[in-house]
């Protein structure tokens, strides 16, 4: 029971290395076995110099000769298997959690491609060269023993040659850390508003303010350029040192060792296989210095990813599954106050939709009208209130369920990169009868029809190749597909002709008549026409609520009210 609790705790990250965990066992088996191979060279060494070339004997020259190099031959073969078994680590971590930092990317938009990045960065590390080094450098003490062995003056003079190196990677880590950390997250500030920028290009272009906007990314980029070259620096300095210091060190054991064999304490071959051994022992430390940044890296975005999926609200997992919607919608005392504002936009908002029922929203700009629909589909979490579908709470709804059932057509009309038969189909598998149905529904199909390949036309990102009027029609018939239970329209003929705004009509007409509730924020009378019941909303609260000819007698009676006391 524990150890279902402390899974249940663990971020998807936390959880996915986890069950990696048998695979890099494997990884550190292949390591154990490699480093006892690394002992074949000195072993051959020590045994041509001390007893072939002492003896004479050609066929224990052969024979040591076949097995050195079947041995090298094998090790060659064991260290393709630990690459290969890194880069299927890799492929497998892909194919488990590469969906997830896409979704969390999606379900966060001011995060966007964030996500994968930073989980592309670890999976990059774990699965190539980088890593090797941290699996080899635990052996480095096993290769000092046996230098012990070979001698206690060589094992203590390799002993301290790795105990400065070890020194040295400290070092390296303490001056090039918070560098590389600091300029990660200046980095990741610019991608974030970079791709912010992306998606208003045409505006970006018309207005000529692309100058502006690169002189501002520029300067969080240099501050994070400096802060890479000073680790940069530091770390290179530091990696051409010590790679100096191994030399130095290798030629100094070389030397010690002939001295011992000068005073009859050690034999050619021991001189040689220690030189060997310790250039062998000291080079996972000093790889793993040329690797160090990768492995910042890899760190990093290792912890901002768990940070990312802790401030997760559960809202992600299952839910159980509740009997399919009527469509009775109840809003009750609605707050909403944005991150970072004390004030809320939304102020104890209350009103019900009944199924076959359309509600409309009017009320000035900036009156919190765009708010209240996210907070309606579940998309914006109210402070205080709730908002019930059919008695339950909207965010207690299973995301994919609650999606099946509801139809959301916002302001900014987002197309995606596909064709025009997915994006009504929302991007899935849906047939081509409830794609065209839905069209049909929405006024659509003959414009559809008219495009260049019909249902098959490719549009670009944002839907780009279709006119404001083609992309919100098309939006229409996204939000119909599947006959949704719970409709809710922003602003939902901004940008239709008169043709358009017919179909539009006669598209919640439709829905009304299949017992839908509908949604509709509107600035212009001629769509309040379907309206049954009228929210007027100022300044984030409800001003009038009621059946839609007695609201339009109010707000006609108080304009009038108004221009009296005017004039």
């Amino acid at each position: 029971m524990k150890t279902t609790d402390t899974t249940e705790k663990m971020t998807p990250l936390e959880q996915l290395m986890r069950q990696a965990r048998l695979a890099f066992v494997m990884v550190g088996l292949f390591s154990f076995v490699l480093n006892l191979m690394i002992l074949i060279t000195p072993l051959y060494m020590f045994q041509v110099f001390d007893r072939v070339l002492t003896s004479g004997r050609t066929e224990t020259l052969i024979f040591l000769t076949l097995i050195a190099v079947g041995g090298t031959v094998l090790y060659g073969v064991i260290e393709g298997t630990r690459a290969f078994l890194l880069g299927r680590i890799g492929h497998w971590m892909q194919r488990r959690f590469a969906r997830q930092s896409i979704m969390k990317g999606l379900s966060s938009p001011a995060l966007s491609a964030l996500p994968l990045r930073e989980y592309l960065q670890v999976q990059n590390f774990v699965s190539g060269p980088g890593i090797a080094p941290f699996f080899d450098a635990p052996w480095v003490p096993v290769f000092i023993a046996v230098l012990f062995l070979l001698h206690p003056m060589i094992g203590v003079f390799s002993l301290l040659a790795a105990i400065v190196i070890g020194l040295l990677a400290f070092l390296n880590e303490r001056l090039t850390r918070k560098p590389f950390e600091a300029a990660q997250r200046m980095q990741g500030g610019v991608s974030i508003e970079l791709a912010g920028a992306a998606r208003n290009a045409e505006i970006i272009t018309a207005l000529n303010m692309a100058p502006a906007i690169a002189e501002r990314l520029q300067t969080p980029l240099d501050e994070a350029q400096d802060n890479l070259l000073g680790a940069a620096d530091n770390a290179g300095t530091l990696l051409g040192f010590t790679k100096g210091f191994r030399l130095a060190v290798q030629i100094g054991v070389m030397g010690l060792g002939a001295y011992l064999v000068i005073i009859g304490e050690l034999s050619p071959g021991g001189m040689i296989a220690g030189s060997i051994l310790l250039g062998r022992a000291l080079a996972p430390v000093e790889q793993a210095l040329g690797a160090w940044r990768g492995f910042v890296g890899a760190r990093e975005s290792y912890n901002r990813l768990n940070e990312l999926f802790q401030a997760s609200d559960g809202s992600e997992g299952p839910k159980t599954r509740l009997p399919e919607p009527k469509g009775h919608l109840v809003a009750s005392n609605i707050v909403y106050a944005p991150p970072g504002r004390d004030t809320p936009v939304l102020k104890r908002i209350s009103f019900e939709v009944h199924p076959g029922q359309v509600l409309g929203i009017v009320g000035p700009s900036a009156a919190g009208k765009s708010l209240l629909c996210r907070v309606l589909i579940g998309t914006a979490t109210p402070q205080g209130g709730e908002v019930r579908l059919d008695g339950a709470e909207v965010a207690n709804w299973d995301r994919a369920q609650l999606a099946d059932c509801l139809g959301y057509l916002p302001q900014d009309i987002e197309l995606f990169a596909g064709t025009v038969r997915d994006n009504i189909a929302r991007m899935g598998e849906g047939s081509d009868e409830l794609v065209i149905a839905a069209a049909k529904e929405a006024g659509a199909h003959e414009l559809i029809l008219g495009l260049p390949s019909g249902y098959e036309t490719v549009l670009g990102p944002d839907g780009a190749g279709l006119s404001a009027g083609q992309r919100q029609r098309i939006g229409f018939a996204r939000a119909l597909f599947g006959d949704p239970k719970l409709i809710v329209l922003d602003e939902p003929n901004s940008a239709l002709d008169e043709d358009g705004e017919r179909a539009l009509l006669g598209g919640i007409l439709s829905a009304k008549a299949k017992g839908a509730a509908v949604v509709l924020v509107a600035h212009r009378r001629t769509v309040l026409q379907v309206v049954d019941a009228l929210l007027l909303v100022r300044d984030g609260a409800v001003e009038a609520f009621g059946p839609r000819d007695e609201v339009l007698t109010q707000l006609q009676a108080a304009r009038a009210d108004a221009q009296e006391t005017a004039s």
